[in-house]
């Protein structure tokens, strides 16, 4: 059997913390609230509230298994060890297509905000080094993480400090509404994706200190800091804007902070938004090559993807990969029209880690039987609220994906021709 060379465990709890953070309060934090809050109006919050609670179930789940299997890959090893090939290999392939799509995408929305008129190509460079940084070792990841992470959160604050001091916007006229009770779920639908930052921790088990304690704290700690900052926001903006004034946003914070008469922070909120993308964009460029190394292991991927060299001990074909493919799509295609289909790739990711987590014999008093079962119910709704054509697209590459692990499979049992 071939063996591989291991990654190096560099990473403590508060560095894990602030990846799982600094993907969490990605770009989507400066633009989730306008869709959301155009589905479900004013009860936008509760749309914040489920998509925390289905949030929740996953972060337990992640976290009995990444206590248990300490190794890089996530939810396509846990599927693995705890379902079986196939459903880890769906979990897997679902991550790494998906999720590449939403990379294009994350480096696309720096370019607009940096620069507009030459958005791709700064995206591309984006993307260059990005991953120059990450082939130069987790560590120097975790820092340019906490730096970003760091223009986020004091973004953040600017804007909570404008819209509570500055002055209220007149309220919408009382003939306007928007959203409606139906829109709640799709709504969550949406913020979900605000949360699912937690996974990055997890593909990273093979490089954190004392896993079994490490990983999960880092998990808990990174959802419920989101938690706390979304609903936060989503109370803010909804009072500060009205829910007409919110869904027709194209920028929510950057109004917020404009109609509070403080315009001269308007290059902060900029920068912040463009931390953001980068952030979202490195932790996400990292947990895309650490599965796709973790699959290339198990050979449901091309072999080369798994070797690990340098002094600094990162899958380098994997991240090179990776980049390769998110530039190509930065070049070719219009990536916004694609993102859509990544959110039903993670929902049915999570859906395999609460399955996976609902094995397990051995589990802390916290993290009940029933929990993993909602967590996977929740993921399935979530997952069927989303347009037809996400579902669909991301359906059919989730068939390619297993018709061809088939095909493969099928001729290595052909006996060698003579």
């Amino acid at each position: 059997m071939q063996t591989h060379q291991r990654l190096q465990r560099r990473l403590g709890v508060f560095d894990a913390t602030a990846i799982g953070l600094g993907s969490m309060l990605g770009a989507g934090v400066f633009v989730v609230f306008s869709p959301a809050t155009a589905l479900a109006g004013p009860l936008m919050v509760v749309s914040v509230v489920i998509a925390g609670a289905i949030a929740y179930c996953n972060a337990v789940a992640s976290a009995q298994l990444a206590a248990k299997y300490p190794a890089s890959g996530g939810t396509y090893i846990y599927g693995r060890k705890q379902l079986g090939e196939w459903p880890g290999f769906i979990a897997g392939w679902g991550f790494v297509t998906g999720k590449t799509a939403s990379c294009a995408a994350m480096a696309l929305t720096f370019g607009h905000y940096l620069a507009p008129a030459y958005a791709t190509p700064f995206a591309v460079a984006a993307v260059a080094l990005l991953t120059a940084v990450n082939l130069m070792g987790i560590t120097r990841t975790a820092f340019l993480t906490r730096i970003l992470l760091g223009l986020v959160l004091a973004t953040l604050v600017f804007v909570t400090v404008a819209g509570i001091a500055g002055p209220h916007p007149e309220p919408a006229g009382p003939g306007e509404s928007v959203g409606s009770a139906w829109g709640i779920l799709p709504a969550a639908g949406l913020m979900f994706f605000a949360f699912a930052g937690y996974a990055r921790i997890a593909t990273l088990g093979e490089e954190v200190k004392d896993p079994a304690r490490n990983i999960p704290r880092a998990i808990l700690a990174a959802l419920a800091a989101a938690f706390v900052i979304y609903l936060g926001l989503a109370v803010l903006l909804l009072w500060h804007l009205s829910p007409q004034r919110l869904a027709e946003s194209l920028s929510p914070l950057l109004d917020a902070v404009t109609s509070s008469g403080l315009s001269a922070g308007v290059p902060l909120v900029q920068a912040g938004a463009a931390a953001a993308c980068l952030g979202a964009l490195l932790a996400l460029i990292t947990g895309v090559g650490r599965t796709a190394m973790a699959m290339a292991r198990e050979r449901d991927l091309p072999a080369p993807l798994a070797r690990v060299a340098g002094r600094h001990t990162v899958p380098f074909i994997a991240e090179l990969s990776v980049a390769a493919v998110v530039i190509a799509l930065l070049l070719t295609a219009d990536v916004l029209t694609v993102v859509g289909f990544s959110s039903f790739g993670v929902l049915i990711y999570y859906a395999v880690t609460n399955a996976a987590a609902f094995t397990l014999a051995q589990r802390p008093g916290s993290a009940p039987r029933w929990l993993n079962a909602a967590g996977f119910v929740g993921c399935l709704l979530l997952a069927g609220t989303l347009p037809i054509a996400s579902v669909a697209g991301m359906a059919a590459v989730l068939a390619a994906g297993v018709a061809g692990r088939f095909l493969v499979l099928r001729l290595r049992k052909l006996p060698p021709r003579t």
